[in-house]
């Protein structure tokens, strides 16, 4: 049923907001939707495909943290390719389509990962926290503090 009819503009302005949808088995997991509403409030075209890829891999990486108990951290594993699993230090873009990751694989090596936007499939994992005392590290909300902050 539709409520009212939009202007062509207001269409417009609508087919060029970023959009997202998800559907879970358990209805009480944190989901896309309301966080990409809050941080990709702008027309994705006015966005570079690496803008638009860094701030949407927040989105689930921060989504995805909210789902790990204190003992866990996030990590990304790369869908297919030998680069394995690093523990996520860091990420940026660099425009027109570059995306970088930082970061340790299993064995505490530091490492980066430079990646074309068409390029871009990744896993994100749960790994146990590298040091138990401390608590854990959670990139997604200093990623996400960053892009509001712009």
């Amino acid at each position: 049923m539709i409520d009212r009819i939009e202007t062509t503009a207001e269409h417009a302005e609508a087919a060029a907001m970023p959009r997202a949808h998800e559907v879970h088995a358990d209805p009480g997991r944190p989901g896309i939707e309301t966080a990409a509403n809050k941080l990709c409030n702008a027309p994705a075209e006015d966005k570079s495909a690496a803008r638009w890829a860094y701030e949407r891999l927040i989105l689930y990486i921060r989504n995805f943290e909210e789902t790990l108990d204190e003992a866990h951290e996030v990590a990304m594993g790369f869908a297919g390719s030998d680069a394995g699993t690093i523990r996520i230090e860091g990420m940026g873009y660099f425009d027109p389509d570059i995306v970088t990751f930082y970061g340790q694989d299993r064995m505490g090596m530091r490492t980066q990962l430079v990646q074309h936007v068409s390029q871009l499939s990744v896993m994100l994992r749960a790994l146990p926290k590298q040091v138990e005392e401390a608590p854990p590290t959670r990139i997604g909300f200093r990623l996400a503090q960053d892009l509001e902050g712009e």
